[in-house]
């Protein structure tokens, strides 16, 4: 299999070859669940808290008399049925993350951007270099290559594209260490520099 590699200008300049395995590969779609639904639930804080009728301030003596009174029988005043009482079974501070198996992951990886070639979806840009952090100049470029929603999937540290980008809400420039399922699917495009392709296939191995 092979792609077209495009210049700055959106104009083709040569051909590269792709790995059959990895962007040929059967889409299993059933995958994108399974590993999505593991990256949500890793990247949740888990900081939800609540207080039980132990940890409220306050109500440390009995209202009143266990007897005689003709009221209920209570013993504090920070008993969940009373205002500002305890919470009965609310939420406390956990860890959500779990993993699923590499193989998954690397299977939903591969499904990801097989799909996307065979789309038309994936394109491959030769460099991605600004002179300098203005976003104008990454608009020029995206527009040459017709795109008005993409994952920018780069090779190294590109700190002018980085800033550039960041005020495009339709865009979203990774590096490719970070690729993962979640971000290749939640872009309805995916343009990689040519360096970042062999990263991207490395790992997806």
């Amino acid at each position: 299999m092979t792609a077209d590699v495009l210049n700055k200008d959106g104009v083709k300049v040569s051909e590269i070859d792709l790995n059959d395995a990895i962007y040929g590969a059967e889409v299993k779609e059933h995958l994108f669940y399974e590993v999505v639904k593991m990256q949500m639930a890793n990247r949740r804080a888990g900081t939800a808290s609540t207080k039980t009728k132990g940890e409220v301030s306050g109500g440390g003596a009995k209202p009143w008399k266990q007897k005689g009174t003709g009221r209920a029988r209570s013993g504090s005043i920070r008993s969940p049925l009373w205002r500002h009482g305890g919470t009965v079974f609310g939420p406390h501070p956990r860890d959500y993350s779990y993993k699923v198996p590499k193989k998954v992951v690397k299977a939903a990886l591969k499904s990801a951007l097989s799909l996307k070639l065979k789309d038309g979806r994936l394109k491959v840009i030769d460099s991605f270099e600004l002179a300098e952090p203005k976003t104008r100049l990454a608009v020029e470029i995206l527009k040459k290559s017709s795109l008005d929603n993409a994952l920018i999937v780069i090779s190294g540290e590109n700190r002018n594209l980085t800033l550039a980008v960041r005020n495009l809400k339709d865009f979203k420039v990774l590096n490719a260490a970070g690729i993962n399922v979640y971000d290749l699917l939640n872009y309805d495009n995916i343009l990689i520099t040519r360096g970042a392709l062999e990263k991207v296939e490395a790992m997806a191995q």
